[in-house]
């Protein structure tokens, strides 16, 4: 293992949506800056992305919604606890993004007038525009990055943030995948931009990589920005999704429900007024799934022809093309059937929920000169374009950053503890393997992680999580590829520590089922109406705080407030009460 030094005005690390906007934005901001792209395996084919993607979920278009009713209905998804501050900026930047990547060629849905043509799903406003063909997203922002000449290595593995006496960022460390060659590289700026965590819980297909989240995102952001000192918080706010039984995807009453699809009960009934993704959506799909009317299934079979048509263009030929097979394997069809439904793995996503780095409205985190952008930062439910969005403002944020700041200087005892850590695997010659390591991590985690949470669980959790820190210590890799799924491993088995102290440190009940605490079983305003951030003490302990909500810069009224309260269909007897 030899090692390689680099040294770079701005390292962006990620190469799948933010990523290339942060780096390609950079640049833009300052020409001159020395910025690499860093991406574990490549950029042309990487990311959530990598097969396209279906329709923005958040579009906010002048005509269909403002940025103000964007806000409110993102703040009443979560409860009340977002920092208003950063989806506003989002909402306010997005209709911009937008015209920006269609002028870049990204095709999007519009009427005949040559407007967008955004449908409503939302409790307050309309947000969703397909793209029908957005299978080409990866070619369009390759094209851009060679086009603003940014650097780009390929098939390196970040595995942690390096920090100056101030705790300034200083570089990142990590190694070739193919060749096992360790990097060094100085960098005055680092934008983490890895994804979800997505490979956290284990789905109930048993398929190891068949989680709802892109498999390749096991939380290396989160887990590199938790090592260097910074705060990650909320991550007891899980995403849990609607998935297809058996399959890989996401159900899609989401994108079907302007064309009149719907989730429905195994009786045909549809149980839920809105099908917009929330913590009390799936808390909803969860009761009616245990309580004798499950399962939950995709009803599209009462749909014309040209309609189920027009959704299957949709969803099997772009983000998962599979999806057509799958059907096809099992034998179902939407127009003869409904198609079951289930609930998926638990991960860390803000995409879908909550959770992730602590980031403000500029993409800074909690350390200078660190900033995410995307699935992995903590402004919530910020899907495909708010990756986009936050990503600009971490590239253009990060150039001016990086005029003001001195040249890295850098902690060779660190480079070489790490250095120890990553190659260690490979010296070994028995031991379990990283795929073994990695299914009993993942096992513990539904075993004693997946909601409704026990508390008595997560600590028994705790203590399988502390026992599998032997594993790791025994591991063995036989090539630079198993290597990277021994760091992979690693950093499961800390997203999954970092879990469930969230959980046990937050006591009360909130975000519908994403913290439902059989112990705590009440919402507790009055003690928790709050954010829980987590850091890493010098002992590399994970150190708790509460941190006040922010003022929030669009007000709510009652009736808003509740919104998400009134979700369940009203049988009539009680809509007559009512």
């Amino acid at each position: 293992m030899k090692t390689i030094e680099l040294e770079y005005d701005i390292v962006v690390i990620g190469g799948g949506t933010g990523g290339p906007m942060a780096a390609v934005k950079a640049k833009e901001k300052n020409p001159k800056l020395r910025v690499l792209l860093l991406d574990k395996a490549n950029v042309k084919r990487s990311g959530a992305i990598s097969m396209g993607m279906d329709g923005l979920n958040n579009a906010v278009i002048p005509g269909h919604a403002t940025p103000e009713q964007y806000t409110k209905e993102i703040t009443v998804a979560n409860d009340g606890i977002v920092d208003q501050k950063g989806v506003y900026a989002y909402a306010a930047n997005s209709f911009a993004m937008i015209e920006e990547l269609d002028k870049w060629g990204i095709k999007f849905e519009k009427d005949e007038t040559g407007d967008y043509a955004v449908r409503k799903v939302h409790h307050i406003g309309s947000y969703v525009l397909p793209m029908p063909e957005g299978h080409h997203m990866k070619r369009v922002l390759y094209r851009q990055l060679k086009k603003a000449r940014v650097e780009i290595t390929n098939r390196v593995v970040a595995t942690r943030l390096l920090t100056g006496a101030g705790g300034e960022i200083t570089g990142v460390m990590g190694f070739d995948c193919r060749t096992a060659d360790f990097y060094v590289i100085k960098a005055k700026a680092v934008v983490i931009c890895t994804g979800a965590a997505g490979r956290l819980g284990l789905p109930a297909s048993g398929y190891m990589f068949g989680t709802y989240e892109n498999p390749t995102n096991t939380g290396e952001g989160h887990v590199m920005a938790y090592h260097a000192g910074a705060e990650l918080t909320n991550l007891e706010c899980f995403q849990i999704n609607p998935l297809i039984k058996d399959y890989n995807g996401p159900a899609c009453a989401y994108v079907t429900g302007p064309f009149g699809g719907y989730t429905s009960n195994n009786a045909g009934e549809r149980f839920i007024e809105c099908d917009y993704w929330s913590g009390q959506m799936m808390m909803e799909f969860f009761n009616e799934l245990e309580g004798g009317k499950g399962p939950v299934f995709l009803k599209l079979d009462h749909l014309a022809e040209e309609t189920i048509s027009e959704i299957e263009h949709i969803l099997h030929t772009n983000e998962r093309p599979s999806r057509g097979r799958f059907h096809e394997g099992r034998g179902t069809d939407y127009r003869k059937a409904m198609i079951e439904m289930h609930i998926s793995e638990i991960g860390f996503c803000s995409g879908h929920s909550a959770s992730g780095i602590w980031t403000n409205e500029r993409g800074e985190c909690s350390i200078p000169g660190l900033y995410a952008a995307g699935d992995c930062a903590s402004i919530p439910h910020n899907y495909m374009l708010g990756a986009f969005v936050y990503g600009k403002f971490c590239g253009e944020n990060a150039a001016d950053y990086v005029a003001g700041a001195s040249d890295p200087r850098i902690d060779q005892d660190r480079v070489q503890i790490e250095r120890e850590r990553v190659a260690a695997p490979l010296s070994r010659s028995e031991g379990p393997t990283p795929f073994q390591v990695e299914y009993k991590t993942r096992r513990v985690v539904n075993d004693y992680l997946q909601p409704p949470k026990v508390t008595r669980k997560m600590e028994i959790g705790l203590q399988r999580f502390d026992e599998i820190r032997e594993d790791l210590d025994h591991m063995v890799a036989a090539d630079p590829h198993e290597l990277m799924r021994a760091m992979e491993a690693h950093t499961i088995r800390d997203c999954a520590e970092l879990a469930a102290r969230s959980s046990l440190f937050r006591t009360e009940s909130r975000w519908g089922l994403y913290h439902l605490c059989v112990d705590h079983p009440e919402k507790d305003d009055a003690n928790w109406f709050c954010h829980t951030n987590v850091t890493s003490d010098a002992n590399g302990n994970a150190r708790f705080r509460k941190r006040e909500v922010e003022p929030y810069v669009v007000e709510l009224n009652d009736q808003e407030k509740a919104a998400y309260q009134r979700l369940r269909v009203a049988s009539p007897a009680t809509a007559k009460a009512a």
